[in-house]
């Protein structure tokens, strides 16, 4: 039975996580409108992404190494990590929380919760493909390719604790990764195989949800900017736009990098920086593997989606706009020959970049939850480069916080309080 306290919900943003949310409410008859600032939900960060659901990545971005890592590869323009240095006073204290949260003991915590919203999430994904849902979900697992024998001890560790952890991971010398996916040359030393790790269409994805969402009585609103929030005592009443004023009983932020922003309105804490990360899709590539796979030395994501081969990587730090940098793209269209050398960076001449905007939190976890300084509203944003392979857990987690149901996974690591009201 649906409270009457929870029957109307507006949610703030369009994307994978907003989408998941939406559905996830609709199902259990909750009245549902989603207003996004783009037209027809444009271009944003979840439509040209990689499409992987990853099990095996359970390290949160923040992890040991990772601030040194960042450090060396801002010296080099091609690199997959950018941080571009500023006098900005909210880039110093992101950068500060980023360090702080650099350690085993986050790690050590974030890893059992990060695995247990994925699986999770891959679960729901096979439940909504099972629904009508038509995302060409493939359920044929990961391989990470190492080209270098360094690579392979490191990755190997990981698999180590993967295993530790109940997720299934194999080691791979370069002939049985061959083997496992003989459709595509590869000059490797080998791989570490997830075979639990999934990959999808997320255009596909994003418009077959949508059109289930209004099948289902859903309402979606584009081109719908948010200008404010109309408020009474510790209530929010209505969602302030330039198409007007939209009441409801409850709120849901799920609005990407934008949510910092609209969230000051309401004097609240939200620490996201942009991690932009850019795609390139061969629509006709010179050779299509049946297996998704990441380049580890070059941090450089690949799946075949359709007929199609995207590449995708780099994370740009801290600039909010969509300016394609094209240093950063070569940064991975030369890497790509050394793994898979068929292709070539003249195969990508006349190849649209495209950019996404990733929301990316200090300690590379995702804010889930209500938020204490207001009564009726709940945020999701802050999943990183983890917003498709996180985006259906996230939605069924939204609708228990709605209910004022226990979730099934404990979130409390994830509270949009985290770092203050």
């Amino acid at each position: 039975m649906v409270a009457n306290s929870c029957k109307k919900i507006v949610i703030v943003g369009g994307g994978i996580i907003g989408l998941s949310t939406a559905y996830a409410a609709i199902c259990e008859g909750l009245q549902v409108t989603v207003v996004d600032r783009l037209s027809n939900f444009g271009d944003n960060c979840s439509r040209g992404n990689a499409g992987m659901i990853v099990p095996s990545h359970f390290i949160p971005l923040a992890a040991p190494g990772a601030f040194s890592n960042a450090i060396k590869w801002m010296m080099d323009p091609e690199s997959p990590f950018h941080v571009k240095p500023r006098l900005s006073w909210d880039l110093m204290k992101w950068g500060m929380r980023f360090f702080l949260a650099c350690t085993e003991t986050q790690v050590g915590q974030a890893a059992p919760l990060l695995r247990d919203l994925s699986f999770a999430s891959r679960d729901l994904y096979l439940q909504w493909s099972d629904s009508g849902i038509d995302c060409s979900l493939a359920k044929k697992g990961l391989l990470m390719l190492c080209k270098s024998e360094t690579a392979m001890v490191e990755e190997s560790e990981i698999a180590h604790r993967a295993r530790d952890l109940g997720i299934p991971a194999q080691t791979l010398n370069a002939s049985e990764t061959s083997a496992l996916d003989p459709n595509i040359t590869m000059d490797i030393e080998g791989s570490i195989y997830y075979p639990k790790d999934c990959h999808l269409d997320p255009s596909q994805l994003l418009s077959s949800l949508k059109e289930k969402i209004i099948s289902l009585g859903g309402k979606i609103q584009h081109d719908c900017l948010v200008t404010g929030w109309k408020t009474n005592g510790q209530k929010i009443i209505a969602l302030e736009t330039k198409q007007g004023e939209i009441e409801a009983d409850e709120f849901v932020l799920c609005g990407g990098i934008w949510s910092e922003g609209l969230v000051k309105k309401l004097k609240l804490k939200l620490p996201l920086l942009p991690g932009k990360g850019y795609s390139l899709t061969l629509p006709n590539p010179i050779e299509l593997p049946t297996v998704c796979s990441i380049l580890c030395e070059s941090k450089v994501a690949v799946t075949p989606i359709g007929s199609g081969l995207r590449f995708g990587g780099t994370m740009q730090l801290g600039e909010l706009n969509q300016s394609i940098d094209p240093r950063r793209v070569y940064g991975i269209l030369k890497s790509i020959p050394f793994y898979m050398p068929q292709f070539r960076v003249q195969h990508f001449e006349g190849i649209q970049p495209w950019c996404g905007l990733r929301p990316v939190s200090p300690d590379g976890l995702p804010y889930i939850g209500r938020t204490n300084a207001w009564k009726n509203l709940t945020i999701a944003t802050g999943h990183a480069m983890m917003g498709i392979s996180l985006g259906p857990i996230t939605g069924e987690l939204v609708n228990n916080v709605l209910h004022r149901r226990p979730t099934k996974i404990n979130i409390e690591r994830l509270s949009p309080d985290r770092y203050g009201i």
